[in-house]
């Protein structure tokens, strides 16, 4: 089995940011607009460093109002304008803590509305691109946004999550609507092994789901959120011992 990297949200104003710095191979920085400023993106870039964490950037509508969760009328090039503004912000911070921005993960209702509509897909992707191609995007698992970026030519990461419920068509279920969130430790551990071991992942309506997952994301806003990354790095880790002694 491939290594799956565990990715989390940092910077966000959680107590618990270092502790879940501990559990992740990859973090997702946000950017000022839905969350943190220019010295929490600084300080935070810099911890996942010492650590050798990959650092990515999590940009958002301008929202700070709603935490980024709510979807904004914007024009195509104004996304275009704000992802540019974000990503290019937290690049310039992090080559100049001597390391390279490995990502980019939209955060929100950004995130679910590149999957819904095409030109904010192409939005994001082109101010990565035009930023530095090199970097990545994480975006839903077999959706449009990884669609879009293997598409112009960047390397796209499918991601899956381990603490929200999916629909049969393999979208995330609603914030807001009965089992969007899985609030249950050992349920959680258990969908990012069967996504990690099998590629798959169960619907609220009981179908499994079949998801390519690559990286998979663990909010750091959750109550729960160091257990979660306690249990869920501790089974990951186990599947990629496991794959390497069947070889």
């Amino acid at each position: 089995m491939r290594p799956i990297d565990l990715n989390v949200d940092l910077g966000e104003g959680c107590a618990n940011d270092a502790e879940l710095l501990a559990y992740a191979t990859s973090v997702n920085v946000a950017c000022g607009w839905h969350a943190g400023d220019a010295v929490t993106m600084m300080r935070t870039s810099a911890a996942a460093l010492e650590k050798s964490v990959r650092v990515g950037a999590h940009p958002s509508y301008p929202d700070r109002e709603n935490f980024g969760r709510e979807s904004m009328q914007l024009s195509p090039d104004e996304i275009y304008a704000g992802v540019l503004y974000q990503v290019g912000s937290l690049n310039g911070i992090v080559r100049a803590l001597g390391g390279r921005l490995s990502h980019v993960k939209p955060h929100g209702a950004l995130y679910n509305d590149a999957e819904r509509h095409y030109d904010i897909a192409e939005a994001i992707v082109s101010a990565v691109r035009d930023t530095d191609s090199s970097i990545e995007i994480y975006g839903l698992a077999g959706g449009q946004l990884v669609r879009v970026a293997r598409q112009a030519g960047l390397t796209a990461r499918d991601e899956g999550f381990a603490d929200r419920g999916y629909s049969s068509r393999g979208q995330l279920v609603p914030r807001g609507t009965p089992a969007a969130l899985v609030e249950d430790v050992g349920e959680a551990a258990n969908r990012a092994a069967e996504m990690a071991a099998h590629g798959r992942v169960r619907a609220v309506d009981g179908e499994w789901v079949s998801i390519p997952v690559e990286t998979i994301c663990l909010h750091g806003d959750g109550p729960n959120a160091v257990a979660f990354a306690k249990q869920i790095k501790s089974v990951l880790e186990s599947l990629a011992t496991d794959s390497r002694s069947a070889l």
